[in-house]
């Protein structure tokens, strides 16, 4: 079918709900969520340049844009799942990697292949812009999370889901952009009213 298909296939990241089988007040998508990481990435990555780092632009919208589309072959899988073992954690990730392996091989016509390799594949590493992609990630977290809290939701999962992040985020090693987060962001977080006590749970974090 060609690239018709892969276009196609972007129906199918609108219909993959992100945390599937809790109870939320709104849901989230994964084709939004990759938006949203791109929007995330592309501020930070501002602070970062505006510091006097290097970006490669490209890369970075390349990176977060795609780097949750293998999630139309599994779904996405409950991050207490995903994270139980190392061992699961690989499994599964091989288990992608080789299922969009097999979609770029079968749908995208040959002489775009390379690049559709390259691109699509894991977005995490130790570049400045893998690094972005993680913190913007785990910040859609943040987000997706505090909006639940922030409504009352007593499922405890989301004040999981809350702590987990803010944890990651804040041993990112990106100087500038956790700073900001941390004395900006979070400071604004911990003023909005919420109905659960997101402000002493974010304060106990800070504090270990």
């Amino acid at each position: 079918m060609g690239i018709h298909r892969f276009f196609m296939s972007m129906n199918d990241l609108e219909r993959i709900i992100r945390a599937p089988g809790r109870f939320k007040f709104e849901e989230h998508n994964v084709a939004a969520h990759s938006w949203k990481v791109s929007q995330y990435a592309m501020f930070f990555a501002t602070i970062e340049e505006n510091s006097g780092a290097t970006i490669n632009w490209k890369l970075l919208y390349e990176k977060t844009i795609n780097h949750d589309f293998a999630e139309i072959f599994i779904g996405d899988i409950k991050t207490p799942v995903k994270h139980a073992s190392p061992e699961l954690k690989q499994m599964l990730t091989h288990v992608e990697e080789k299922m969009m392996e097999k979609f770029i091989l079968e749908e995208i016509p040959a002489e775009f292949q390379p690049v559709f390799f390259e691109r699509m594949k894991e977005g995490k590493d130790q570049t400045i812009e893998g690094k972005l992609l993680e913190l913007a990630d785990k910040l859609d977290q943040v987000y997706e999370s505090f909006s639940e809290l922030k409504r009352g939701n007593t499922d405890p999962e989301f004040v999981h889901m809350y702590e987990s992040a803010l944890r990651k985020i804040l041993q990112i090693p990106l100087e500038k952009s956790i700073a900001y987060f941390r004395e900006v962001m979070l400071q604004d977080i911990m003023d909005e009213e919420s109905a659960t006590d997101v402000k002493s749970i974010t304060l106990q974090i800070l504090r270990n």
